[in-house]
């Protein structure tokens, strides 16, 4: 896959510009400047963010004998990391928190990304 991506013909605005204004002043790779005002379009943009306490298979008939009151057993232990995701990609790992009567994610671990497209 090429370094260039197709713009599809939207009529996209070049946000890349070689301004030192703004804060927080960023050299790319490929020489350019960036800042974080850069961003600053997509800042609006919602995302879906999922902390997972854990997984479990189950066949068809276990699912269907489910009542009120029935536990699944995960995967992880108690006070083991949970895994955050944002837009189905792994970020981060934390802690579950309590926040006033709501849970809450105490985040202990951000992942790295490895650059590779998933």
């Amino acid at each position: 896959m090429s370094d260039e991506q197709d713009t599809g013909d939207v009529g996209l605005q070049d946000l890349s510009s070689n301004s030192n204004e703004g804060p927080e002043l960023a050299k790319k790779a490929d020489g350019v400047v960036r800042s974080s005002a850069d961003l600053e379009p997509v800042y609006d943009v919602p995302v879906r963010v999922q902390a997972v306490l854990g997984k479990s298979t189950l066949e068809i008939s276990q699912l269907l004998k489910l009542a009120p009151g029935a536990v699944i057993e995960l995967d992880r232990k108690v006070g083991e990391a949970i895994d955050i995701y944002v837009n189905n990609r792994l970020v981060a790992r934390g802690e579950v928190v309590l926040v006033e009567d709501h849970l809450g994610v105490t985040m202990t671990e951000i992942i790295k990304m490895d650059g590779a497209a998933g």
